[in-house]
């Protein structure tokens, strides 16, 4: 009997903290930065790197301005991001099989 083909998951998608980042924009039209980091438990340092990453795979899209002269960032899921992740679990979803 032949094995089947193990579907791909996309390395992107695949670090936890990413797939957080990714999941909580799903639910939400856009998002702050604090928000994003208190909601994951991470720090700055750590979530910035993993929203530039997304950032770079065109997964979300940033736009930076002032709120009563303080720098605020927000944070939201592109169409692409959202394929993305759709994707991720359908992937997930195929390589657990009857497992779930």
């Amino acid at each position: 009997m032949p094995v089947p083909e193990l579907p791909e998951l996309d390395p992107v998608v695949h670090a936890k903290l990413r797939l957080a980042v990714l999941s909580l924009l799903s639910g939400v039209e856009r998002a702050e930065f604090a928000w994003l980091r208190d909601k994951t438990g991470s720090s700055d340092g750590n979530i910035g790197a993993h929203l530039a990453k997304l950032e770079e795979a065109k997964y979300i899209d940033v736009e930076k301005k002032f709120q009563d002269k303080k720098p605020l960032t927000l944070y939201r899921l592109t169409p692409r991001g959202r394929q993305a992740l759709s994707d991720y679990i359908a992937a997930l979803k195929q390589l657990l099989g009857n497992a779930i």
